[in-house]
């Protein structure tokens, strides 16, 4: 059984086509660099569905306590006003996580695939990809440029 000449790049999956140029892997770049930070603002959103349903039924613990400790007055007003609110007219925040992943987000995420794939046969991060190959050192350890398990099929088509 040979051995596969060991390729010292990115795998397939990360090379530009002969046709993709400097200035559209920045583009491609740029737009990729944009999508992180909507995927960063999205997992902030969802910190403050979340912090937002803990404050809810922490609340309603706290008023229960209130209850327990006979001030049923103060109690029953900050239930009233507050335990089980919309955050915003007429939404929790689990409705405006949806809108915001069936909406901007959502159509953000189409827009950077249609843009791959119409641009670099839908590869995804050839400019980082570029970036490592100019950064790393050649031949050291810890600086490969795959993972040692995919050095064999590193030359392979990545459509198969």
């Amino acid at each position: 059984m040979g051995t596969a000449a060991k390729h010292d790049g990115p795998d397939a999956h990360h090379q530009r086509g002969e046709e993709v140029t400097d200035a559209t892997v920045k583009a491609l770049g740029k737009l990729s660099e944009a999508l992180e930070v909507v995927e960063h603002a999205r997992g902030l959103l969802y910190g403050f569905h979340r912090l937002t349903g803990k404050a809810d039924l922490t609340l309603g613990d706290a008023v229960r306590m209130l209850h327990d400790a006979g001030h049923h007055e103060l109690a029953k007003n900050i239930e009233q006003r507050i335990v089980g609110r919309n955050v915003i007219s007429g939404r929790w925040t689990f409705q405006i996580v949806e809108d915001y992943d069936d909406g901007y987000y959502a159509e953000f995420k189409e827009a950077e695939k249609q843009a791959r794939e119409v641009l670099a046969d839908g590869k995804r991060h050839l400019f980082e990809a570029e970036m490592k190959e100019e950064r790393r050192t050649h031949g050291r350890a810890h600086h490969e440029a795959v993972p040692a398990d995919d050095q064999l099929s590193n030359d392979t088509d990545p459509s198969g």
